[in-house]
């Protein structure tokens, strides 16, 4: 039976609780008191793994971008006037940073001098995990790193700038690195933070500010923002090399690989799908276990008419690569290809991220094409999708680890850190995305080739990035390509992908889902057919666009594209093309690219400056 330290996390809070205020109510303050407390390695254990419990992301495969969206998408996706300053919360929160500071502020009171070593490293290991974070919502923060009292005047702190709070975090990722132990081999686990997971953070971390600060060319939000308190400051160059000696570290270690059985139509999925994590690739991983009923909701939320509708746009698909290695956006008619030939002779990731023919969910029982009452774009997911004989599609009955960090993401950030550096060769490649490409047997990248003809479809406005330039464009956008698709669904991951790389304007890009031409009869796999007919407004309160992809042509209409499953008789409204196009979504350049500070906190601290441009 796996040990699952979310469980752990929870009898920590059960016995001392995670916060001082706690303690005091639940514990007579004559039996334990902060002094008396943190005495052994196992009261620092418990008291530190709230952090693994409170910090991490339970449901990566939640988060939406422009490339995942949900039938209604959040707040953040939508933008506009959906998007506004909230009174309280917003993820403007410091009690978990409270809660390390009073760890590294008691933990002198424990007399191992190993277990004070390791706990002080695996802290700071936190402590930065949560200014990164921190960083990438909200830009300026205050940095504390000691105990504050109700009384102390220190509570109404300014914002320090992020380089003054970057090279604070860099001292407490690199103590991690310095302290922390192994593994030194293979990984038995991959629920404990280790050295390597501290790399893997530096390089994630570092890669977001080298990149920010490349297309971020002025500073942000605020004009003293990329200078320290002591009047230094770096350049974009330095955090992309400290990004890419991060990562190096990892690859040069010989710890962690590609995770690979030599199947390359499976292993891509069963990485994701299979209940305990590879320890071989996987570096950290939250951990769910059926058997102590520790379990999620991702295989219903893919696979449930009454949960999100969640689906791949048609932009994402049309990144991937035919299985040659060529561009599915250089043939002729990619954008109105029928369903079966689009996925056709595709990457194989692709057919092991959505529902394509030849597709198995239930034994015995192909479920090889989209499922349109659960998915609103027709492009079905089923990475984390457990079996159905598993039941996981009850809800809350997924028991698949999810990833935090795993190898992959560290190749890419080595990859991209040099190609933004200028420093990449095609070496580089070849010790990083070629291992990523090797799993599911697509030709490797070409360094020389892609810089000679940049994708058109990744430099243009309407789906890709025009923003990106120089001699390196094309490489840069090849890498881009590799990680939206690799990491599809996966932690933090795109939105903020999107943030650091000024291109938030990839949320006011269309939203397209699958292509249907009109009503009729399709066929979208061996056990995917439906009829497509036209229906009253009057069924439904909602209205969809006809588009014209020849002439770019749209028009409002009342009527509705229904889908007929000609087994049963039943219909639902098509999550077709167009569908998402009602459903507004708007980035703001002048102010979406940070999260606006709580209105409460504001008139608390009149230290604290808004974010620009949030009202």
């Amino acid at each position: 039976m796996k040990k699952c330290f979310i469980s752990i996390a929870l009898a920590s809070l059960a016995l001392v609780s995670c916060d001082l205020d706690g303690l005091i109510t639940l514990i007579p303050e004559s039996q334990i008191t902060p002094d008396s407390y943190f005495k052994t390695a196992e009261d620092l254990q418990l008291f530190s793994n709230t952090f693994y419990n409170n910090l991490l992301d339970k449901e990566p495969f939640s988060i939406e971008s422009d490339v995942f969206v949900k039938m209604n998408p959040s707040n953040l996706i939508r933008g506009g006037n959906d998007r506004t300053v909230p009174a309280s919360g917003g993820g403007w929160s410091f009690t978990n940073l409270r809660k390390m500071n009073t760890l590294l502020g008691n933990i002198h009171n424990c007399d191992d001098e190993q277990a004070v070593k390791e706990y002080t490293a695996l802290t700071k290991f936190w402590r930065a995990y949560y200014y990164a974070d921190m960083v990438r919502k909200f830009g300026d923060v205050p940095w504390i790193d000691r105990e504050l009292g109700s009384a102390d005047e220190d509570l109404y702190f300014p914002r320090d700038t992020r380089e003054t709070v970057l090279q604070h975090m860099i001292e407490d990722i690199d103590c991690a690195i310095e302290d922390l132990p192994g593994p030194w081999a293979a990984p038995s686990t991959a629920y404990r933070v280790n050295k390597y997971t501290a790399m893997a953070l530096k390089s994630q971390f570092c890669l977001f500010e080298g990149t920010f600060r490349k297309y971020h060319s002025s500073p942000a939000p605020f004009e003293e923002s990329y200078t320290a308190a002591d009047g230094t400051t770096h350049d974009y160059k330095y955090y992309l090399e400290l990004a890419a000696e991060a990562a190096k570290m990892i690859m040069d270690s010989g710890v962690y690989r590609i995770h690979s059985t030599g199947n390359p139509n499976s292993d891509y999925l069963t990485l994701f799908n299979q209940g305990d994590a590879s320890t071989d690739e996987i570096i950290l991983a939250v951990n769910y276990d059926r058997d102590l009923k520790i379990k999620h909701d991702c295989s219903r939320e893919m696979t449930n008419q009454t949960a999100a509708r969640p689906g791949m746009t048609k932009k994402l698909v049309d990144m991937y690569l035919m299985k040659d290695g060529s561009r599915f956006t250089d043939k002729p008619g990619w954008n109105v290809m029928p369903f079966a030939e689009e996925v056709a002779d595709r990457d194989p990731r692709l057919a092991q991220s959505i529902r394509t023919p030849g597709y198995v969910w239930k034994t015995g029982h192909k479920q090889d094409g989209p499922e349109f009452a659960f998915c609103q774009t027709g492009y079905h997911p089923i990475k984390f999708v457990q079996s159905y004989e598993s039941k996981a599609y009850s809800t809350d009955n997924s028991d698949n680890d999810m990833p935090v960090y795993r190898y992959a993401e560290v190749l890419l950030n080595y990859a991209e850190a040099k190609a933004e550096l200028g420093t990449l060769t095609q070496g580089d490649i070849d010790i990083s995305i070629k291992l990523i490409r090797d799993r599911v047997g697509m030709p490797n990248l070409d360094m020389a080739a892609a810089n000679a003809k940049p994708c058109e479809y990744l430099s243009s406005a309407e789906f890709g990035y025009p923003n990106v330039s120089g001699s390196n464009k094309g490489v840069i956008l090849e890498i881009r390509r590799e990680r939206a698709i690799e990491l599809f669904e996966e932690g933090y991951g795109r939105y903020f992908d999107l943030m650091r790389w000024k291109a938030g304007y990839c949320l006011n890009q269309p939203f397209h889902g699958m292509y249907i031409p009109g009503p009729g009869y399709y066929e979208f796999g061996d056990d995917s057919k439906y009829t497509f007919y036209v229906g009253s407004s009057s069924a439904s309160g909602t209205k969809y666009k006809i588009y014209d992809p020849s002439t770019g042509d749209e028009t409002a209409t009342d009527e509705i594209f229904y889908l007929v499953d000609p087994n049963t008789g039943n219909y639902a409204i098509a999550g077709v093309r167009d569908a998402l196009k009602s459903v507004p979504h708007s980035f703001d350049e002048s102010k979406h690219y940070f999260y606006p500070l709580p209105e409460k906190e504001l008139q608390l601290n009149t230290n604290l400056k808004q974010n620009p441009n949030w009202k």
